[in-house]
């Protein structure tokens, strides 16, 4: 079979044997997809020092025609988003996301929205610390991607936080960052959102309140 090549961010690790990984990647345009990087736990592995938790790569692979775990060959480090690994409060949020993400995803199926989503918010965190607002934003965006967005309009939310709420989807997420919100604006807006998302999910991932 011939490689295919992507550009993806690591979802998640585990082992699969002593020497081997499995790695969970989203994608663009392949969606989220799970390889198994052979002998990556090696001390002299060409994979070591390139696969970690949400780690940014172009990556090669041979495709499975048995299963859904294709073999990993190739890997090129484009950015280990180095702000998550100083501070627990940035990844849970971007873990959250992940989450949310897999959560309203089947797996090989094209996801250019939520990916670029994700890394807008990665990209975000390199510039400021974790907001609540910015996970507003996040999951206001993913509902419109996913044809979900509220009426906003006609919610109970206050008239700051329906304000604030329009606001965070205009903007950016870096922008989303920088919003002033007052603390009786964030908690409206949280438990309107919270309600909105069991309604239309089913569940929420945890850490969404970390």
């Amino acid at each position: 079979m011939p490689l295919e090549r992507a550009t993806g961010l690591v979802l998640r690790t585990r082992p699969l044997t002593e020497s081997s990984l499995i790695v969970h990647w989203l994608t663009p345009d392949l969606g989220r997809l799970a390889t198994v990087a052979k002998g990556a736990r090696r001390p002299k592995s060409p994979f070591r020092g390139k696969l970690d938790l949400f780690y940014e790569a172009d990556f090669a692979f041979q495709r499975s025609q048995r299963s859904t775990l294709h073999t990993l060959r190739e890997v090129a480090l484009r950015d280990p988003h180095a702000a998550l690994r100083t501070d627990l409060a940035r990844l849970r949020q971007a873990t959250y996301a992940a989450l949310l993400v897999e959560q309203v995803s089947e797996e090989e199926t094209p996801l250019p929205e939520p990916f670029a989503l994700l890394t807008e918010l990665l990209a975000a965190q390199a510039k400021h610390p974790a907001q609540p607002a910015v996970t507003f934003a996040f999951e206001l965006k993913l509902l419109t991607v996913l044809g979900l967005a509220p009426d906003l309009a006609h919610s109970r939310l206050s008239a700051s936080a329906r304000a604030l709420a329009i606001r965070l989807t205009q903007e950016g997420l870096m922008a989303s960052a920088q919003l002033p919100a007052s603390p009786a604006e964030l908690t409206d807006l949280r438990q309107f959102l919270h309600g909105f998302l069991i309604f239309h999910l089913g569940r929420i991932p945890p850490g969404r309140n970390e």
